[in-house]
């Protein structure tokens, strides 16, 4: 019987580079199976994928871009850029229409957040990124540059995509281990002291750039350009922390105090000691929440409310329960507002949804289908369990839904 040999691990074939660039198809938007961006590039590689929306037409024109950065509420910055000076400019809006005009044509950028609340089909474009959690999307921000029009080198600590919408920008990138994070305190703007890119690209309207946290990047319009960024969500370690340590501060019992049923004549009057250290630590692990569901439901009500820049309000009339429910049955719609952001969790028992904040606790199937569906009709709402449609009427007073009629106006 002959003897198997195992394969020499020093002539194992070495992986093969990843590559940087790929070419989508209708079958894989990103170039490839959704598993396997997530398993290679997600947080670790830059990708840029070619035509990840062939033939895209941009939903929205500079025009509108401008007139929501003339709205009291929407989020809006102008960035502009002196050559001459390197110098750096900054105005937050809203601006009125008539500074436009006069900006000239180059070397100037226009951003709103959240365009994705404020108009249906740039939300739309957000069901292309379903392969990830939906809590975990932020928003979808736009940007009008002129020609040469920039936001500066610089680096972000949270995954954006980057989806050309109208015409062409340049995109640099440094995707060295360690690159130099050091920032010119001469600007408002975080932006690099030294940038060295290793890749320079130039994409077309639905070319898309995907970046992960952490890599130097710096992007100049071509010619007049709309650039759409999804960005994700990315709460920082003390941002979790402290709404965290808040939450169990407010939830604690007053008599759950430091202790010290144990203490032995003092050495030394003045010393914090070993033992009184260790009964902090206990007194602060009291407050632990050592729970599973109590733990999730602090964090539901976290990401739901995570960087909202918008509230809903309730209606000034409220109607009842029985007249939304015939005009549910009449063919009229509830709307979720676009602010209004929900997730569920499955609990000990059923589950949990979390909407804006608010937790209900609701049959698995009731939370599955609120927290999917923007919108509810009639057969919609029926199908839901009694604490479902509770939950839903809840959230419709509190301002999270709005009822439209069948053509899409108020009722």
């Amino acid at each position: 019987m002959g003897v198997r040999r195992l394969p020499d691990p020093c002539m194992a074939r070495p992986r093969p580079t990843l590559p940087i660039e790929v070419d989508a198809s209708a079958q894989q938007p990103l170039g490839m199976p959704a598993a396997d961006f997530l398993r290679d590039y997600w947080q670790k590689k830059p990708l840029l994928v070619r035509n990840a929306f062939p033939g895209f037409v941009s939903p929205i024109e500079p025009e509108d871009l401008a007139g929501l950065a003339c709205e009291d509420t929407a989020l809006s910055r102008l960035i502009q850029h002196d050559r001459e000076r390197d110098a750096w400019k900054v105005r937050h809006g809203p601006f009125a229409e008539e500074e436009f005009p006069g900006l000239g044509d180059h070397d100037w950028t226009l951003l709103v957040q959240d365009v994705d609340k404020w108009d249906a089909d740039i939300a739309a474009l957000l069901s292309r990124f379903d392969f990830l959690p939906r809590w975990r999307i932020d928003d979808v921000m736009v940007s009008f540059a002129a020609t040469g029009g920039s936001v500066g080198a610089h680096v972000d600590q949270y995954d954006v995509f980057l989806l050309q919408a109208q015409g062409h920008r340049r995109w640099q990138i440094d995707t060295r281990d360690a690159p130099p994070l050091h920032f010119r305190k001469d600007v408002e703007l975080r932006l690099l002291q030294r940038f060295t890119p290793d890749h320079d690209w130039v994409l077309g309207p639905g070319d898309m750039l995907y970046l992960p946290p952490g890599v130097p990047h710096h992007g100049v319009a071509e010619d007049p350009c709309l650039t759409f960024s999804v960005g994700m969500r990315a709460p920082s370690a003390a941002e979790l922390l402290g709404d965290f340590v808040d939450t169990l501060a407010s939830e604690s019992d007053d008599g759950l105090r430091y202790a010290d049923p144990d203490l032995e004549p003092a050495r030394d009057t003045n010393e914090i000691d070993a033992a009184a250290m260790q009964r902090a630590v206990e007194a602060l692990n009291v407050l632990r929440m050592n729970d599973p569901d109590r733990l999730g439901d602090w964090f539901g009500r976290f990401v739901t409310l995570y960087r909202s820049s918008g509230e809903a309000v309730p209606a000034d009339d409220e109607r009842s329960r029985i007249e939304i429910e015939w005009d549910l049955q009449q063919g009229h719609m509830l709307h979720r507002h676009p602010w209004t952001r929900m997730a569920w969790r499955r609990a000990t028992r059923g589950a949990r949804l979390y909407a804006a904040g608010h937790v209900y606790e609701l049959p698995v199937r009731d939370a599955q289908a609120i927290a999917a569906a923007p919108v509810f009709d009639g057969t919609a709402y029926a199908k839901l369990s009694d604490r479902g449609r509770d939950a839903v009427y809840d959230l419709l007073a509190g301002g999270q839904y709005h009822l439209a009629e069948p053509d899409g106006g108020a009722p």
